[in-house]
């Protein structure tokens, strides 16, 4: 009820002063007085700006533009992360981890990061920083409800103080208490952007500086699953289900100082440029996890260590700090018609600590940091010509450590509706520093390794057409890394849970191929994704379900004299069953496990989503069949996904 009458009191008002508008298409002088987009009054010697002119600059400096439109794609977005999260199943509560059901969207780089995997699906890297030029001030507020008490919310502000400079300011903050016991997330998220560029674009800046902290409330799964699958209505108030851990928490939190500039040797742009570049990035991470009751309770009267033995026997507190410190100078060559060229060297260098030295009974010890310094030589061409777009990367390590990257992109653009890309990938890179080194109060979560190098080789496609989008990829792991859970007999019976880093020594051979199409009939529309995967391997290792699919059938149209544009529907979300990894919240990370398949259940979400203007409306009853289907529905074994819930939503974008 709450949410609907305050979805009326943003409605009607919007309706009520809602107003057509003229837009000039006269182009904007950004150093002259202006009007923006939306506004209707008339103002003598102003011009309009065009939304190209309010532009989204990647750090490869890829450039597209605002977009306020509400298609299905974009609905697809309004979620925790900000993106589509097909392939990914999250789990019961907002801004918890996430299960990965599509291999394909694990990303690689060569250099070593502190780990914890599972804290990081919404932690912002380098990468996923965008910068800004807008031709008047733009804010963007984002609005989600979370489970129970709590919201999500996302501010964004960005302008121009001149042509050539422009600062952005971003916070999100997220507040979701959950159904379980010891389930509260609490997120908070500080951006700051700034890109310079002097007229003659001899000097180039962006620059971004990040605070981010994650905190989890962790309740390590349900004790007791077969409550959770009778229906006994006593135990649809999840608060009656028994957890693990009530009262351990988890924190990740970090800070980045990024800048990559350039400067232009010659004094006029020609068709022969030659340029000096520099790109420095520090970042400082830190990992805590805190239990103050060791001892987890199983049944009414039992007692039980779930992870094993520990040197304490209250108030666990286990903190990682990671700093990291990389710097990168190149010098490129641009020629009109053959391309730019970029040859660099770069130094990386990391500290990745702990406060003690752990000494075992039978004399060997855990150290207490691991140092690494990493100098490579590289080489990058960029090529832009008619219908081809291509950038071919290679690094490779000169100091001890065997480090390499080749990275291969091109694009052919047919005709504005037709594209195909193409890349290769072959990556050298070095374990995570939590597989090599690890530290807990719990005394068999401590260990030190010298884990070989994972090798990765990758080739994928893709086509887009106004028929048919589709992507296919095959990689080949060697050495591949991951968690698995150790537990012998008796300590499975005793509900132990030991999870140690392995390496696989066979190979394993990943294919995967989506597709997606929509049909339109009239005011109604079917879009369609599906996923199909094989992994041929000796081991049960890495596991993904054969098929995933979405398919979402809705209808659009507009009211009230095209002043209101709505769309409603249903979502259809299916996996097919599978050994899903599971997760642990001591390292953070998810493990492989073969004690219990979960999927094989569908998930319907029913949708309304409107736009008036530069605002967007999202209503969604998620799980609309959890009201009267079996719970047999997990997200990870003994952590089940999420039970029917209505949410609402909004983004609001003010062109100032």
């Amino acid at each position: 009820m709450r949410i609907l009458f305050f979805l009326y009191l943003l409605i009607v008002p919007a309706l009520l002063f809602s107003q057509e508008k003229n837009t000039s298409k006269s182009n904007l002088d950004m150093n002259t007085k202006y009007s923006s987009i939306t506004d209707t009054l008339k103002k003598k010697k102003a011009l309009v700006a065009k939304i190209d002119q309010y532009q989204i600059i990647t750090l490869e400096h890829d450039t597209t533009y605002v977009d306020t439109s509400l298609t299905l794609k974009s609905a697809y977005k309004q979620n925790y992360l900000r993106k589509d999260n097909f392939g990914l199943l999250p789990f019961s509560n907002i801004g918890q981890t996430y299960n990965t059901l599509q291999y394909s969207l694990t990303s690689f780089s060569p250099y070593p990061e502190i780990g914890f995997s599972g804290k990081h699906f919404d932690y912002m890297q380098a990468s996923d920083i965008r910068y800004y030029s807008v031709a008047t001030p733009l804010t963007e507020l984002f609005f989600n409800t979370t489970i129970n008490k709590g919201q999500n919310v996302d501010s964004f502000i960005t302008l121009n103080t001149s042509k050539n400079l422009n600062f952005s300011v971003a916070y999100r903050g997220l507040r979701s208490e959950g159904d379980y016991i010891n389930q509260l997330v609490s997120v908070g998220n500080f951006r700051f952007t700034t890109s310079y560029a002097t007229t003659d674009k001899r000097y180039i800046l962006n620059a971004h500086v990040t605070f981010q902290d994650i905190t989890n409330e962790e309740n390590g799964g349900i004790t007791t699953p077969e409550n959770f699958e009778s229906d006994d209505p006593d135990y649809k108030n999840r608060q009656r289900l028994q957890v693990f851990l009530t009262d351990a928490t988890s924190l990740l939190k970090g800070r980045r100082f990024f800048f990559d500039h350039a400067f232009r040797i010659n004094p006029k742009d020609a068709s022969n440029n030659l340029y000096v570049t520099h790109q420095f990035n520090y970042e400082y991470k830190y990992y805590e996890y805190k239990q103050p009751t060791v001892l987890s309770s199983v049944g009414n009267n039992s007692l039980v260590q779930r992870f094993g033995e520990s040197y304490v026997t209250s108030n666990i507190s286990d903190e990682t700090r990671f700093e990291k410190l990389y710097n990168k100078v190149g010098l490129a060559y641009e020629n009109s018609l053959l391309g730019k060229f970029n040859f660099f060297v770069d130094d990386y260098r990391s500290n990745y600590k702990y406060e003690r030295i752990i000494v075992n009974k039978d004399g060997t010890a855990i150290p207490d940091n691991l140092f690494l310094q990493i100098n490579n030589f590289g080489g990058q061409y960029e090529y832009q010509k008619n219908k081809w777009n291509g950038r071919f990367l290679y690094t490779r390590s000169i100091t001890n450590q065997s480090l390499s990257d080749l990275d291969a992109k091109l694009r052919y653009d047919l005709n504005e509706k037709i594209q195909f890309d193409f890349r290769y990938r072959n990556v050298n890179k070095l374990p995570n520093n939590n597989y090599n080194l690890y530290q807990s109060s719990y005394v068999k979560y401590n260990w030190s390794n010298n884990f070989k190098n994972e090798k990765i080789n990758q080739l994928s496609a893709n086509v887009f057409t106004p028929w048919l989008n589709a992507e296919v990829q095959y990689s080949v792991l060697k050495d591949h890394l991951y968690f698995k859970d150790v537990s012998d007999a008796d300590e499975i019976a005793a509900y132990t849970q030991i999870i140690k880093p392995e390496q696989y020594g066979n190979v394993i051979n990943y294919f995967s191929i989506k597709a997606s199409r929509e049909f339109n009939f009239g005011a109604f529309a079917l879009d369609n994704t599906l996923l199909y995967q094989k992994v041929d391997q000796s081991d049960l290792i890495l596991n993904v379900p054969d098929f995933v699919t979405r398919n979402t059938f809705y209808y659009s149209s507009y009211f009230f004299k095209k002043a209101l544009y709505m769309q409603t529907g249903i979502v259809f979300n299916y996996f097919t069953k599978y050994y899903g990894n599971d997760y642990n919240p001591v390292i953070g990370e998810f493990f492989v496990q073969e004690k219990k398949e979960i999927g094989n259940y569908p998930l319907f979400d029913v949708f309304v989503n409107a736009r008036i203007r530069q605002t967007r409306f999202y209503l969604k009853a998620e799980h609309i069949n959890a009201l009267f289907s079996k719970s047999d529905y997990y997200a990870a074994p003994n952590n089940p996904y999420r039970d029917f819930v209505i949410r609402f939503g909004l983004v609001w974008n003010f062109f100032q």
